[in-house]
């Protein structure tokens, strides 16, 4: 079974749904000594057979293979869905053709999606949201998958560490993507990435990996230094040029701009950090349903901005670090990485 002892480069290349992670991606990563993901977290099981088959025939590393835990979700009431749309419509965008209304189911079925991970088996499964059940667990370790779970305070790490899960993705606030917290109705604690790996290193006996906002070598060290096996970094490589990051959103993530991230549940639903726009302004404390109703609800305004190279309406996800993002190779990125982690 995976253990990060076997990294070249203790870098895990973070999974990130909607076509940003693809299989020249994932494999440039693992050939050059660290993992490389995928975010399944909306993707048919047929396109992930497709994918895990396409990055394996591209290498022997290591790939992680990442999924969300949903929870159930319950269709809007006529008068929660008329508010929502009334605060889509009301943006100053033309969108081709109507917002549809989504219906049940609002997301994939997790065992159907892993009928072809059970198919096409990586090295690493992980989730985001949640826990997963112990069979899943179960049934991945009897297949010789390590399952790693993502956490962000130190109750989620005891729970992932009781689970029988192998290893914990300790998720600061200074990542980009959707807040992993597993009730996204509690309090945050926010904690910063230095903080939780501190805190999960003491409370818990499992392997850390740590994600918020790393993007350069001596970041990487710093982290090691903390107690971490490994780091988790996405918004570093979007402007590699295997990532299928969009021109625009590259162009933002290269701009000199200077804007910040910032919070949104307007996109998804669900509370997501990312280059601020106009979108987010415009649809802060507006109402919105639930996550992934929501994400779904919005999908073709995405669509749409994509299509007109309009950033201002895509979701720009990035961590807080994105100012430092570098366009260049994967493989020339990882020697930069290793290169100044060598100095740290």
């Amino acid at each position: 079974m995976f253990e990060f002892s076997q990294l070249a480069v203790p870098i895990v290349q973070a999974p990130m749904a909607g076509g940003l992670n693809t299989p020249q991606l994932a494999a440039a990563v693992a050939n050059a000594g660290g993992v490389g993901s995928f975010g399944f977290a909306y993707t048919r099981a047929d396109k992930i057979a497709e994918d895990l088959a396409k990055t394996r025939a591209l290498t022997q590393g290591p790939i992680n293979a990442n999924f969300f835990v949903f929870q159930p979700v319950e269709s809007p009431s006529k008068k929660v869905l008329a508010s929502a749309l009334q605060a889509l419509s009301e943006l100053p965008l033309e969108v081709s053709g109507e917002l549809v209304i989504p219906t049940s189911p609002f997301f994939p079925d997790l065992e159907q999606q892993l009928d072809a991970v059970w198919a096409h088996p990586p090295e690493i499964l992980t989730f985001h949201f949640g826990l997963p059940s112990s069979a899943l667990i179960h049934s991945a370790h009897s297949k010789g998958i390590c399952v790693g779970v993502s956490a962000t305070n130190k109750e989620e790490g005891t729970a992932i560490e009781k689970s029988g899960a192998d290893f914990i993705v300790a998720q600061g606030i200074e990542a980009g993507g959707h807040r992993g917290i597993f009730d996204p109705l509690a309090c945050d604690s926010e904690l910063p990435m230095a903080d939780l790996v501190k805190q999960l290193v003491d409370a818990t006996t499992l392997p850390i990996v740590a994600a918020g906002g790393l993007m350069t070598g001596q970041e990487i060290g710093g982290a090691i230094d903390l107690g971490a096996a490994a780091v988790q970094m996405g918004t570093a490589f979007l402007c590699c040029e295997e990532a299928g990051t969009s021109a625009t959103y590259r162009q933002m993530l290269l701009s000199k701009e200077g804007r910040n991230t910032v919070y949104t549940s307007g996109f998804s639903g669900r509370r997501a950090q990312g280059i601020e726009n106009q979108f987010i302004r415009l649809m802060e404390n507006k109402p919105t349903l639930a996550f992934p109703i929501q994400n779904t609800l919005t999908g073709p305004i995405r669509k749409q901005a994509n299509v007109d190279n309009d950033p201002e309406y895509q979701s720009l996800w990035a961590g807080r670090g994105y100012a430092k993002s570098r366009s260049m190779p994967v493989s020339e990125l990882m020697q930069v990485l290793q290169s100044e982690m060598e100095q740290f």
